[in-house]
């Protein structure tokens, strides 16, 4: 009971000489606290009943610039952390120690809800603000208030899924202990409509690499996309800063790769955007560490032979069924023509030699029958590393296959026995066809150089 309540009851009962027994029920106390109380009332009057530390800070209370570097601390250096991790992070680099409870109040005094926050005290503190706005006559005080409204309320709107299946595929990694102790990068791509994720690949980092594995599993078990979801970063991502090469140049190598199968692609900085893909992982990193663990899974080559059963599990435990819900997926290409597709390019000038320098190798480029063609010096072409990793070379819209020259030769004619000269190796040379043709990819690459100028403009 309060203080005001306590006294009300005693007053009366000493006014009214009533029953103490009544009394000491009401305050559930005894009936010897009970005659204190009269005393104390008969003395000094309603001040008895006032608490001796009514006033007066507590010993352990935090002081106000402490209160306030937390809260700056938090909508800077650690913004977005929950509190329970923002409390470990004052402790070890601040030296701040305070519980995730104590946090929540300081902040909930700024009106900072955590990252964590449930509806119902989303909620609460919105009513809680809407009523100082509506109570306040300060200008300035209703426009701080009007900011933290908008703060907390939700900005970014639950999104119905697709209609199709295939329609929109969202890719994303996530760098996490998944086994043995050490992160790695898991690659992924999940459908928006049913669910469903359709291509994971395991890496040492997010890496082209990674989601051309993902790009191969959805095009042999499904087929073409209509459109692939991602975040601006890494592969999607123009242009590297002081990029050396177009090679390193990943965003134009995948979305090269996307023009060629007719996928369009569609980039957004804001992860809410995403949700599909974002809420995948939670669940993911949840239950598949476990399972590679009890597997006994140790390195990546294992981790990525399990996703295969991994996935179907999982996706016949979580994804809609795809019979209901009708597939976009265009027909799938041959495994050539995907092999071709997920290729890296880099552009190589022919030196002196006739040769092609690629990964501190050297390069003669040489034709179906094994015969090797010779360039003038200067000669550019292109470098492609198929998906396969064969190595081919693009000079003057033809494609030649290129055999790497060994740093000696392997025999001696004067000093080994005589051999029989061997016929030359018989190399695949793609077909005209093919989609890497270097007049068509340098104009796709201005294109996005072009695009780009604009939107810095």
């Amino acid at each position: 009971m309060n203080e005001n309540a306590k006294y009300n009851i005693i007053k009366k009962l000493v006014e009214s000489n009533g029953n103490k027994q009544r009394a000491a029920v009401q305050i559930n106390c005894t009936v010897r606290h009970i005659n204190r109380m009269i005393k104390g009332y008969k003395e000094q009057g309603k001040a008895f009943f006032i608490h001796g530390n009514r006033g007066k800070k507590p010993v352990h209370a935090l002081d106000n610039s402490t209160k306030q570097t937390i809260v700056d601390l938090y909508r800077t250096k650690y913004e977005g952390t929950n509190l329970t991790h923002f409390s470990e992070l004052l402790k070890e680099f601040e030296g701040i120690k305070v519980s995730s409870n104590t946090i929540r109040s300081i902040l909930l005094q700024e009106f900072i809800l955590s990252p964590k926050a449930k509806r119902s005290s989303k909620k609460a503190l919105y009513t809680k603000l809407k009523d100082m706005q509506k109570s306040t006559k300060s200008k300035k005080q209703a426009s701080v208030i009007q900011s933290s409204i908008l703060a907390i309320e939700d900005a970014h709107p639950r999104r119905p899924r697709c209609a199709y299946f295939g329609e929109m595929l969202q890719m994303d990694a996530s760098l996490h202990p998944w086994f043995g102790g050490e992160k790695s990068q898991l690659h992924i791509a999940v459908d928006d409509a049913t669910g469903a994720i359709v291509g994971a690949y395991f890496d040492v980092q997010e890496t082209l690499n990674g989601y051309y594995h993902v790009l191969e599993q959805i095009l042999k078990t499904y087929g073409i996309p209509y459109m692939f979801y991602t975040d601006r970063r890494t592969v999607f991502e123009y242009k590297q800063k002081k990029s050396p090469s177009i090679e390193e140049d990943t965003f134009t190598q995948f979305g090269y790769a996307c023009k060629q199968l007719g996928i369009e692609i569609k980039t957004s900085s804001i992860p809410q955007a995403k949700g599909r893909v974002e809420r995948m992982f939670q669940t993911l990193q949840s239950r598949l560490p476990i399972e590679l663990r009890l597997a006994g899974i140790s390195t990546i080559e294992q981790a990525n032979e399990f996703l295969n059963s991994y996935i179907k599990k999982f996706n016949a435990r979580f994804a809609l069924p795809v019979d209901n819900i009708k597939s976009v997926f265009e027909t799938q290409p041959d495994i050539e023509k995907i092999n071709l597709i997920l290729g890296v390019l880099a552009s190589r000038k022919v030196d002196n030699g006739s040769c092609v320098k690629y990964n501190k190798g050297y390069y003669l480029p040489v034709d179906a029958n094994g015969h090797p063609v010779y360039y003038h010096k200067g000669t550019c072409g292109i470098v492609i590393k198929a998906f396969n990793n064969d190595l081919y070379f693009c000079a003057n819209e033809k494609v030649y296959a290129l055999e790497l020259l060994p740093d000696h030769v392997p025999s001696s004619k004067n000093f080994d026995l005589a051999k029989t000269s061997k016929t030359p190796k018989k190399h695949y040379i793609p077909p005209m066809s093919h989609p890497w043709k270097q007049a068509s990819f340098e104009h796709y690459c201005n294109k996005q150089a072009h695009r780009q100028k604009e939107n810095i403009a």
